[in-house]
Formats: structure tokens, sequence, C-alpha cells
């Protein structure tokens, strides 16, 4: 099928401890619609797991990916992907033509980073480092094909401490702030990471809210075809405004 011109790019950004693979419902469906899409792995995920994550690695991984589809995409980033795709779109605002942030409308500090730091490396002291607990939530918590796809790419068990802790450097607000383009934040209606959807939404110039009805954090495992829908319809804004 010849793809038309006017069709975004997609570039799909995982969450923290899962890889590319998160992205194969979306992959299939945006391909199908007439989308050109990557999903890439993150330093320290996937097919990367052995190299160490940073914020300028993480960052240079997406720009790689930016220039694979042309040198300009529609970001999607959830959770983790999602903190590093607004701050890649405040560094390259004219590398995105739009930015959709799901998962990450909380700010990277505080409290509820350093619980989650700690928790994480409470569970890498585990004999296995956690992988049979990483994979027995899964299954429970997503659906079949859900836990499948996130799996598929192996756990991430060594990143965690890392990854936080470099997330905690960024500024996602003052990126939201600096980017120019339209950002829509896609959370989860259950998911903890809305805690501080007003303050980012204020700080968007051109933002919308979209909540996924009866999703958790990982939205696009937990209601693909609702994440998906609003992809497309995303996309398709995207498209005709560029």
């Amino acid at each position: 099928m010849e793809i038309p011109e006017s069709r975004v790019p997609i570039l799909l950004v995982h969450g923290i401890r899962a890889s590319a693979t998160m992205w194969r419902y979306q992959e299939k469906k945006l391909r199908a619609a007439g989308h050109r899409v990557l999903a890439i792995d993150l330093p320290g995920h996937g097919q990367r797991m052995t190299e160490p994550f940073t914020v300028p690695a993480a960052l240079t991984a997406i720009d790689d990916g930016v220039a694979a589809l042309g040198g300009s995409v529609l970001l999607v980033g959830l959770s983790l992907g999602g903190y590093y795709a607004v701050a890649y779109a405040a560094e390259h605002p004219d590398r995105v033509a739009g930015l959709i942030a799901a998962g990450c409308s909380a700010v990277p500090r505080g409290a509820l980073l350093e619980g989650y730091r700690l928790l994480a490396r409470m569970i890498h002291r585990l004999p296995d480092r956690g992988l049979w607990l990483h994979e027995g939530l899964a299954r429970l918590l997503l659906p079949a094909a859900g836990a499948r796809d996130v799996l598929a790419g192996g756990a991430a068990l060594d990143v965690m401490d890392s990854g936080l802790q470099a997330t905690s450097t960024l500024t996602p607000l003052a990126s939201l702030a600096a980017y120019p383009g339209p950002i829509w934040l896609v959370n989860g209606a259950l998911d903890h990471f809305r805690l501080n959807e007003r303050r980012f939404l204020s700080a968007c110039r051109n933002g919308t809210v979209v909540v996924v009805p009866g999703a958790t954090h990982l939205s696009s495992l937990a209601q693909p075809e609702r994440f998906t829908a609003i992809l497309l319809g995303v996309a398709g804004q995207v498209s005709l405004a560029n």
C-alpha cells in the first residue's frame, strides 16, 4: 500500500522496564490506517538492555527515531517515554508536529518518585531481581494480548533506579511550556500519574486532556482499542494541520 505523504509519521516511545514490543497493537492499526510508524527501544531496555540509561542517551534514541521517519513526527510517549518525549519536543520543536504525552502528568520528583525508587530497590534485591513479580503483575493487570506484548521484549530489571534518578532531573512543566505545538495529555481514568494533570495542562500553550475510560497507568495496553482510536484521531488532526 502506498502511504499518502500527508499522513504524519508516528514515533512511539515505551515505558520503564518495557520495550518497543508494548506497541505491537498500535503499530498494526496505525500502519493499516496508512501511517509510517516506528517504535523504538530506549537505552537499558529491549534490544538495548546492556546500555546505560541516561538523559542524553534517551533523547538521542528519540532523535534517531525521528530521523528514521523523515525528520518530523507525531511523537507519542507513555510513562517514562512520555517524560522524554516532552523533553525532546521542547528541545526540537521543529521535529515534532504534535505531541502525545500519556501517563506522565505527575511531576517526577518528591515523595512519589522517591517512594517508587525505594520500592524498585527492594524488588531488585529479590533472588530473581523481581522477574516473577514483573511477569505476574503484567498477566494479572493486563488483558492477555497486552501482557504478551509488554513481556515479549524482556524485562529491563536493572534500569529502574538509574532510570528514575535520571528522570528526576527533567522539568516537564517547563518543557511543556517551551513546546509551541499541539499537545495531548492522555491518561487512564484510574492512573495515579494524573496527580498534577491540571498543572500540566496549564503549562501547555496548546494542550488538551484526554481521559481513557476504565484504563489504568498503562492505558495503551489496558484499553488498546480506545487508546489507538485516540492516536488515530490525533494523527488526523496533525495531518490536516501540517
